[in-house]
């Protein structure tokens, strides 16, 4: 009592605009372990458990430095490790005591351990949100992204009921409108249509209106499990409600889909739409609008589209060649290939891998000269590489073909050539095809070893104004 009073009467004596704010310097070595605190646990007789660090946690409910400080010395000791329920006792301690940088710190350390569940999230997002660090509780969900760790919409029902509970009303609002579109698009990215169908449902009830952005990404996950109706019913609300805002990008993933579906003419009026409301038309669309006229075998109209580009590029010469060997017509399609490296825009690998199966089928040319059997061919490009396991299975396949036909694998083939030897085999290769009659089979491989053959190569492309070989 007398201290007490003593205490009282030097605080009433001086006023309190006249006392000194003293700052409090927190040292590095504040934060660390006490060497005597070590040594005494050191020399204590007690069984390190996971029950009793619990009990540590619990003797210490608001005070961080206790509990973190055995929390690091539990750390020295190779025997005992952390489970999930271990961390989220001491993020709840720290939580409770407001040392945000360490909670925060602790999170990152949870979040790289896939030590994440439920509660975590609980107890992060209603301490962030406590202490007004908004931009902290969007954060998290995109550190739980990144390290992999899955959550679901009860989740986050979960978050918003227990900030409602703590009169975090404002913040919970925040975390939702804030994360609403991500989490449609993660659900779309992982494929789960269910998940991110009850997010968008939990948001019209709520009166908000996902962007363009989230809604796209809807409609390419339908267009992908093939729900073409509940796509375009998706665009088609677009359209009556939020035309404004509609883009090339949203126009181009419709016309894309609907030409990949043979629905010619549905792209047609999109396309046409796109001309009338002054949108700028995406050479990746003009280049989906033309294979899906050539699907339709709608020839001239396709060349008409085709010729009206100012500046083709890969997409558009890509959509041409695709749609040209889908009709059987490679002499044609390899005139375009052509035409295309006249212009300086050189092919890429999976254009290549498209003409040659365009020429040679999906199983390859077969013959008696070893120069143009493409399976001798890949073969030896398989034991070259040093892969002499796969090249006997591929063979014994072959020799087996009578049960099962063996489909030729073009990605390997080229790769497994893909260097200096490669570059000299191209060429006799093309040579010996031109012996035989096959000139566009020849440009294409030697076209191959002049610009693709090798990682310098390929690195070192550059733009030319005439093919050698035309």
């Amino acid at each position: 009592m007398l201290l007490l009073r003593r205490t009282a009467t030097l605080i009433l004596s001086t006023p309190f605009s006249l006392q000194p704010r003293r700052r409090r310097h927190i040292s590095p070595q504040q934060n660390s372990p006490e060497p005597r605190l070590t040594s005494k646990l050191a020399s204590s007789e007690f069984q390190l458990t996971h029950e009793f660090f619990l009990n540590v946690c619990n003797k210490f409910p608001y005070s961080w430095r206790p509990v973190y400080r055995f929390f690091l010395y539990t750390q020295s000791k190779p025997h005992f490790t952390h489970t999930i329920v271990s961390f989220n006792k001491m993020l709840d301690v720290i939580g409770k005591s407001r040392n945000i940088d360490l909670f925060w710190d602790l999170l990152n350390d949870m979040a790289c351990r896939r030590f994440v569940n439920d509660k975590t999230f609980v107890t992060a997002l209603r301490t962030l949100g406590g202490a007004r660090e908004l931009k902290k509780c969007v954060e998290f969900f995109h550190l739980v992204n990144s390290n992999g760790c899955e959550y679901n919409l009860g989740t986050l029902n979960k978050i918003i009921e227990a900030m409602c509970k703590s009169r975090l009303v404002e913040e919970a609002k925040f975390v939702v409108f804030k994360l609403r579109e991500n989490l449609i698009r993660g659900y779309c990215d992982k494929g789960d249509l269910v998940e991110a169908s009850k997010v968008w449902n939990l948001m019209e009830d709520e009166g908000f209106e996902a962007d363009v952005d989230a809604v796209e990404k809807m409609m390419e996950t339908l267009f992908n499990v093939n729900e073409y109706g509940e796509a375009l019913r998706l665009f088609e609300t677009l359209r009556f409600k939020r035309m404004d805002e509609l883009g090339a990008s949203t126009y181009g993933l419709v016309i894309r889909w609907l030409c990949k579906k043979g629905m010619t003419a549905q792209a047609h009026e999109v396309f046409v739409e796109m001309h009338k409301r002054g949108v700028w038309v995406e050479n990746s669309t003009l280049g989906d609008v033309v294979y899906g006229l050539l699907m339709r075998r709608r020839v001239r109209e396709a060349y008409g589209v085709f010729e009206g580009i100012e500046a083709p590029d890969l997409s558009v010469y890509h959509g041409l060649i695709k749609g040209l060997l889908k009709l059987r017509r490679a002499g044609e399609a390899t005139q375009v290939f052509r035409e295309m490296i006249g212009r300086g825009c050189e092919p890429t690998m999976p254009r290549y891998i498209l003409l040659l199966q365009g020429h040679l089928g999906r199983r390859g040319r077969k013959g008696s000269d070893p120069l143009v059997n493409f399976d001798t061919i890949f073969v030896g490009g398989m034991v070259k590489a040093g892969k002499s396991k796969e090249a006997t299975k591929y063979v014994e396949r072959v020799l087996n073909r009578g049960m099962e036909v063996p489909r030729f694998d073009y990605n390997k083939f080229l790769h497994y050539f893909s260097n200096e030897e490669g570059v000299h085999m191209f060429e006799d290769v093309g040579k010996k095809l031109r012996e035989v009659g096959l000139v566009d089979l020849a440009d294409i491989l030697e076209r191959y070893g002049q610009k693709m053959a090798t990682r310098d190569r390929r690195r070192n492309r550059s733009p030319i104004t005439e093919d050698s070989n035309d």
